[in-house]
């Protein structure tokens, strides 16, 4: 039996969470096993500007990419179901919470900071991270973020020992207590 033939999944799954939080990775291992599409909301973006997100803030700023992140994000959730990876600061905003609480789902992936600082220390590709002192922006982004993460619909814990594969596997456990988003029909 095929993945797509054990489950159906009856709305867009939103991963939500700190960059780190394995958004990406746990979103395209969650699809596998789901057998839907993956989507990542930033990826579109810089596909449809032709520019990286770090151009377009630089170009156009924040407020503009913003507006650009929102018509995205409802674009994806009316196209085929799916898992959708968003940007860290997507689930910020009142109007996409909205918009996903709607259409989709929201799951936060919630990784402490010691261990999200793990993930992005020696990575250069975090801009909010270019700063004198680093792990002190991670810190004052992960205060101020935390809350709002909270939010989301689900919640699953990440541990230092899970791997990506046990990350989608929880994912998909706490998506269970949802029958109006996932069900198992195999």
């Amino acid at each position: 039996m095929t993945a797509a033939e054990r489950w159906k999944l009856h709305k867009t799954v939103v991963l939500v969470g700190m960059m780190g939080a394995g958004k990406t990775a746990v979103g395209r291992a969650l699809a596998t096993q789901l057998g839907v599409p993956f989507l990542d909301s930033d990826t579109e973006i810089e596909s449809a500007a032709a520019m990286t997100i770090a151009e377009i803030f630089a170009r156009d700023g924040e407020e503009f990419f913003r507006d650009r992140e929102t018509e995205v994000l409802n674009r994806l959730l009316d196209e085929e179901r799916g898992i959708l990876s968003t940007g860290g600061g997507a689930f910020l905003s009142q109007r996409n919470r909205e918009l996903i609480a709607r259409k989709g789902v929201s799951v936060w992936l919630d990784v402490d900071l010691p261990l999200l600082w793990q993930r992005v220390k020696h990575k250069d590709t975090r801009p909010l991270l270019r700063t004198s002192d680093p792990y002190a922006t991670l810190a004052a982004l992960y205060g101020a973020r935390v809350p709002v993460y909270a939010l989301a619909d689900l919640s699953v814990r990440a541990a230092p020992e899970y791997t990506i594969s046990a990350m989608a596997d929880r994912v998909i456990e706490a998506l269970r207590t949802r029958a109006d988003v996932l069900e198992e029909t195999g």
